[in-house]
């Protein structure tokens, strides 16, 4: 893979364009801990210097995983992220963002990961119940002691990031410099809004789920049964191509197979290419489970993308669309739960915090 890094914002660090994600390894999805360290050193030889996991992922083995593959020297070589937020074994506790779980969950995963600092810390996904003041400042306390280097995001909407950055700044603590969100040809969501808050506030955006959950992985072929994902059971709003709201998906993700055979590319590539052509993204994160999988992802660093082939893609999938609203990633309770959306009471009668 060419060397193509990337500023992790204005931070001074530079990064690959393409991030290992370590969520697949572990009882999720490989469980072979020896073939998952084959895969994560393959990538590092690639000239991949960012691995992402999190607590959550098959509850720390990831975490675990990654720790062992990064010892015999490849620790100091390596921008290390892990998030926390997901909940960690039974207690009801041991999740969200409160100081007291940060402070708890950071020295679990620098056990799990066998390190003595995380470069980029991340909360996984916002919360209304904990203040966002306390969260920041707890985190600030973390990269005080060393025991993190950058603060990080994940799923969160333009207003919080925003918020983030305004009580960061007024405090004088450590902002956050990074988000995570999903962004593909099928999710681009984000376009709308949220890159453009990481352009004014020089946020390096590392957008999950490329190729949309497997859907631009080139399986699916017109005239052919379609295949259907594991995760269908779990998310059939999200993964079954028989599903209604996944119809037009499917449409899109032919049409899309289509123009890459016409340019002579895997569609895995021109996936990851028009995710990397954004000029807010810093760098995209691949989830491979095996190392075929790996090595069919690599080589999208080295395609470029025309302007005519961009407007191509702006037919099938206008700018700013997600073709499934499931796939847009975080929705608030405040439109899950009816008792927020009304802004009315729990069911238990305890007036909502908002």
């Amino acid at each position: 893979m060419t060397d193509h890094r990337r500023p992790f914002g204005r931070t001074g660090v530079w990064i690959s364009p393409l991030t290992l994600g370590a969520m697949n390894f572990g009882a999720r999805a490989n469980a072979d801990h020896a073939d998952s360290i084959r895969i994560i050193h393959a990538a590092l030889d690639a000239g991949i210097n960012v691995i992402d996991t999190a607590d959550v992922y098959s509850q720390g083995e990831s975490e675990e995983i990654v720790g062992k593959a990064l010892k015999d020297g490849r620790r100091d070589a390596t921008f290390l992220a892990t998030k926390l937020h997901g909940q960690i074994g039974e207690e009801p506790h041991r999740r969200g963002n409160s100081r007291r779980w940060i402070f708890q969950a950071v020295e679990d995963s620098l056990r799990r990961l066998d390190t003595d600092w995380i470069d980029l810390y991340q909360v996984h996904r916002p919360e209304d119940e904990t203040d966002v003041e306390e969260t920041l400042g707890a985190l600030d306390d973390l990269v005080r002691q060393g025991k993190i280097r950058y603060v990080g995001t994940s799923t969160y909407d333009p207003w919080e990031v925003v918020e983030g950055q305004w009580i960061s700044r007024t405090r004088g603590i450590a902002r956050v410099v990074s988000e995570q969100p999903p962004y593909s040809i099928l999710t681009r969501g984000i376009e709308r809004e949220l890159l453009h808050v990481a352009q004014r506030y020089d946020i390096a955006v590392l957008p999950w789920s490329p190729l949309a959950g497997g859907w631009l992985s080139g399986r699916h072929r017109r005239g052919q049964e379609q295949p259907v994902s594991d995760r269908a059971g779990q998310f059939p709003n999200r993964f079954d191509p028989s599903h209604p709201d996944n119809a037009v998906k499917l449409e899109a993700t032919l049409r899309l197979g289509e123009l890459a055979d016409e340019l002579g590319i895997s569609l895995i590539h021109l996936a990851l290419a028009f995710v990397l052509e954004h000029p807010a993204v810093t760098s995209a994160i691949i989830g491979p489970r095996s190392l075929e999988q790996l090595e069919s992802q690599l080589g999208a660093v080295d395609v470029r993308l025309s302007d005519d082939v961009l407007d191509r893609i702006d037919e099938i999938v206008p700018p700013g669309t997600n073709v499934n609203v499931a796939d847009g990633g975080y929705v608030p309770e405040s439109l899950v739960d009816p008792a927020r959306r009304r802004g009315g009471r729990a069911r238990d009668g305890a007036p909502r915090r908002f």
